[in-house]
């Protein structure tokens, strides 16, 4: 046996250890703050896993109640819970007898670059409170607690959502409701949006209002029913996106959010504003990246000779996600009662050579503005928000 007291298991560094295999279990409950823990690692005998006497033993040390089967390369073979070791007893296994008939090899595991919100609701579909985190290619990097996940801090910070919007493209559909509040999947775009910003903590909503308003007062009320607070503004003629900021009650004195509200993302709005604070930046525009196609050959073409033919290139550029953080010095920019929109704002900005950032997104991102967009959404939703 290795000397437990001296060989550990550090998340994210792999240790080469010349056994077959092993069964570990987490002493610390935290995720995320799982770079300040380090969780014992025991070596399990020869070929064979140990007795489950002597894996009770390393779950009851634990604090989470579960234990980890591993191979030599640290690939996840399974879970064992005291609970699959009672069952095991429940069937005449002895003390004595292997873990290698107990343990589930088939847990529910989630990727490395898999978002908080998106493991939360994997945890609460498949009903388990705990989830190892593992890479592509199923080396465990980490296991996180739903309870602990679920302990979310509140933050100060205000989120202020665009849902003024006519959504001509979207007709029929949107004759007798605001765009806002077309179902995708089992709920309105709004609840998901706002729904996503409470996971992370941010629970002062204001919602910009105009066409078709008092469908969105009523239904979400004071916020109360979705765990946050919701106050409104109402637009008597169009702002424009930044426009409508000179009809807050109060301007934030922190950094805020502002999003349209006919967007799907689970981009990681935590990251977005820890990205936008340490970078100092009065205003953040996120960004993500388009291809286009030109359907032709492209001539290249240099004093009236041909330099090049390039067949159907593919051109790149990163274009406006319609997500933002802005600092509150930002409001001395913006005119009252005018139309304004945020283009114009980022670039009055850069104008102004106050630091201005881009933040890409590579999370699922779709913006609902034509009917095909929706087809779309109402095909990927269940598969992207786990519900």
């Amino acid at each position: 046996m290795l000397n437990t007291d001296k060989i550990y298991f550090y998340p994210y560094k792999i240790f080469e250890v010349e056994r077959r295999k092993y069964l570990y279990t987490i002493y610390a409950s935290g995720l995320f703050e799982i770079d300040n823990t380090v969780s014992k690692l025991l070596q399990l005998n020869g070929s064979t896993v140990e007795s489950i006497k002597e894996a009770l033993k390393i779950i009851d040390k634990g604090a989470i109640r579960i234990a980890l089967v591993v191979d030599e390369a640290n690939k996840l073979l399974g879970t064992l819970s005291d609970g699959d070791i009672r069952r095991g007893l429940l069937k005449n296994y002895s003390l004595d007898d292997s873990i290698k008939d107990l343990y589930f090899k088939n847990p529910t595991v989630a990727l490395s670059d898999e978002s908080k919100e998106k493991i939360i609701q994997k945890a609460i579909k498949n009903q388990v409170y705990q989830i190892p985190i593992v890479d592509e290619n199923n080396h465990l990097v980490d296991i996180v607690n739903l309870a602990t996940l679920l302990n979310v801090t509140k933050k100060r910070n205000r989120v202020i959502l665009m849902a003024g919007g006519l959504g001509t493209r979207l007709r029929p559909l949107t004759e007798d409701m605001p765009k806002p509040m077309l179902k995708v999947g089992n709920k309105p775009i709004l609840e998901t949006i706002i729904k996503n910003f409470a996971a992370h903590g941010f629970v002062n909503i204001t919602i910009s209002l105009n066409y078709k308003a008092e469908m969105i007062r009523e239904y979400f009320k004071d916020g109360s029913d979705f765990g946050v607070n919701i106050d409104y503004v109402e637009e008597n003629t169009r702002l424009g996106t930044a426009g409508a900021l000179s009809l807050l009650k109060e301007q934030p004195n922190e950094p805020f959010f502002v999003m349209n509200a006919d967007l799907l993302t689970d981009v990681n709005f935590s990251n977005l504003l820890d990205f936008h604070c340490f970078g100092n930046a009065n205003a953040t525009m996120c960004v993500r990246e388009y291809e286009y196609q030109v359907p032709y050959g492209v001539i290249e073409i240099e004093n009236d000779s041909i330099a090049s033919i390039v067949e159907k290139p593919i051109k790149k550029f990163f274009v406006n996600a319609g997500i933002y953080v802005l600092s509150s010095n930002i409001f001395e920019y913006i005119p009252e009662n005018e139309f304004f929109d945020m283009p114009t704002l980022f670039n009055i900005l850069i104008e102004k050579q106050k630091k201005v950032l881009s933040f890409p997104i590579h999370e699922y991102w779709l913006d609902i503005g034509r009917m095909s967009d929706f087809e779309q959404a109402q095909s990927e939703y269940f598969r992207i928000f786990n519900e």
